[in-house]
């Protein structure tokens, strides 16, 4: 196995990997911010950005800190879904019986996130994600669900996670009453150039490996074919150490990079 040659508890560039030693890019910072202040102003924030920046991750570890004493999140990654279907969706997660008229069920999923609220101080987070595909009818209906006592009151934060398009959805003037409710709007921008040798340490150390293998010309090849781009430069990396350890070297190259990355793009 690659992670015993190279010495290390597990591979680092995992998705599997817990959010324990996340590494702090000025994307997470700065989306972590504005998550915390929408949990406190409630209302809706939108996270944009292209795939595998790390829009998912982020609110991860953000709805995995919340205290559960004080905050009851849902989290609906199938956003493909019928009106009804998103309903029940939200019904089930805030543990109340699914109706069969519309009407019911979104009476019975306002009144117990209010009494969520008002009985127990707990605000409930609705974590919507990939809402680039979301039912245009359902994006109506959303404003409408958080039209509590005639608009003068915001019970719940809702998180709408997407790739950059759903910027264009919402500027149809059909969903301009929704868009005056985002209080919080971010899109997120990948690693910058000087953050990807401190990202690459931080995985590295994370599986107690002290000793960075991946060389300065290295790094450069990494950035030159990811962007910036998380999940790109994990699944690079990842398969780096892996050749090298086919390979038998112990210092990974811009050869190396170069040749795992014409892998990549052959697939």
């Amino acid at each position: 196995m690659f992670t015993t040659y190279w010495e290390m508890e597990f591979n680092p560039f995992s998705k599997e990997n817990s959010t324990e030693h996340y590494f702090e890019s000025e994307d997470f910072k700065q989306a972590t911010a504005r998550l915390n202040r929408l949990k406190e102003s409630k209302g809706i924030g939108l996270f944009t950005g292209s795939p595998g920046l790390g829009k998912t991750s982020t609110i991860k570890k953000f709805v995995e800190d919340l205290n559960p004493s004080l905050f009851k999140y849902i989290y609906l990654p199938l956003s493909t879904l019928t009106v009804m279907e998103f309903y029940r969706a939200i019904a089930f997660g805030l543990g109340i019986p699914p109706l069969f008229k519309k009407i019911d069920m979104f009476h019975s999923i306002q009144e117990r996130i209010v009494s969520l609220s008002k009985d127990k101080n707990v605000t409930t987070v609705l974590v919507v994600d990939e809402g680039q595909y979301l039912n245009p009818k359902i994006l109506n209906d959303l404003k409408i669900l958080l039209n509590f006592e005639m608009d003068a009151k915001n019970y719940a934060a809702v998180i709408i996670a997407g790739l950059p398009v759903l910027n264009s959805t919402l500027t149809i003037s059909t969903h301009e009453a929704l868009v005056q409710r985002i209080i919080i709007n971010y899109t997120f921008l990948g690693l910058s150039k000087t953050e990807l040798s401190d990202y690459i340490d931080t995985r590295l150390k994370a599986c107690s490996t002290h000793v960075n293998m991946f060389s300065e010309n290295a790094i450069e090849a990494i950035w030159a074919c990811s962007s910036g781009c998380p999940r790109v430069i994990n699944n690079i990396a990842e398969k780096c150490l892996i050749l090298g350890f086919h390979k038998n070297i112990k210092i990974i190259d811009s050869e190396i990079v170069m040749l795992v990355n014409n892998d990549i793009s052959l697939i």
